[in-house]
């Protein structure tokens, strides 16, 4: 009987890492800020890893359409580091349709970073790539800055050192550090910040991020009623900080589940997540 019962256990387990590690789902979130001139629907991409929901991702593509964004984020890991085998085909023809029907703004993450920094592994990989997507018209933003007049934004794309992504450790960020990169914050302008690791929130806030958007953590990779995420990239167990919407110091923060898989190559119960955001008066 014991042995009848894990065999249907695990054959149930295995049922749903092939489904939620095939299939996306769309969530949103609304936000109000009198800071926001007018209101706009952002797209945000996270972690999508190389992955293809359909060829040309075809299944995403259509689902994009539908919402109909005022502007897309890109949240990082859109491809994935390997010495061996990195490969762009994938996140570079995505950018290139969404370039064609709305403006796309790229912010780091650490797997962009590690081909730009590790030059001896990677060659000029990174800078092919970039030079592309500018070409296809994405803003690719390496601690920059730029305002939307119309909708009285700044998207403030922040890239940090690859410490602070240290696996079973969390390197201390110190006081001043993301002004050192960015600059201080308007305080009349709504502050987007692309910050690609979560686990630095209370810390982009306090910098003064009215929205943060995030990815990295894929969700937790498996996640459990009441508990949440269960284990993050850096292999911390039930991390604080596994998707959806968190508020520090009044200031908030959108993390995305991503799209893709990467270090854990399995989601379950867990699905990929295209995220919508409405910003509003």
């Amino acid at each position: 009987m014991v042995i009848a019962l894990s065999g249907a256990a695990l054959a149930g387990l295995a049922v749903a890492v092939a489904y939620d590690s095939s299939r996306f789902i769309r969530r949103e979130y609304r936000i109000r800020s009198d800071k926001i001139r007018k209101k706009a629907k952002i797209l945000l991409l996270s972690d999508l890893h190389n992955k293809s929901y359909g060829k040309n991702n075809k299944n995403l593509l259509a689902e994009i359409e539908k919402v109909n964004p005022d502007l897309v984020v890109v949240a990082g890991d859109m491809v994935t580091a390997n010495e061996k085998k990195t490969r762009f085909e994938v996140p570079m023809a995505l950018m290139k349709r969404l370039a064609e029907h709305y403006p796309v703004y790229y912010g780091m993450g650490n797997h962009e970073y590690r081909i730009k920094v590790y030059r001896k592994a990677y060659g000029n990989l990174f800078d092919e790539y970039k030079e592309k997507l500018k070409s296809y018209g994405v803003r690719v933003l390496e601690n920059e800055r730029v305002y939307l007049p119309e909708y009285n934004i700044e998207i403030c794309g922040l890239e940090i050192r690859r410490r602070y992504y240290k696996r079973l450790h969390r390197e201390p960020m110190g006081e001043g550090y993301i002004e050192s990169l960015l600059g201080k914050t308007k305080e009349d302008y709504f502050e987007l910040l692309i910050g690609h690791n979560p686990d630095y929130f209370p810390q982009y806030a306090g910098w003064g991020a009215d929205l943060t958007v995030a990815g990295h953590v894929h969700g937790g990779v498996m996640k459990l009623p009441l508990l949440g995420g269960v284990i993050s990239p850096s292999f911390r167990l039930f991390p604080k900080y596994d998707g959806g919407m968190f508020e520090e110091y009044g200031k908030r923060m959108v993390l995305s589940r991503g799209l893709g898989m990467h270090t854990i190559p399995i989601r379950i119960f867990n699905p990929g997540e295209l995220v919508v955001i409405h910003l509003e008066r």
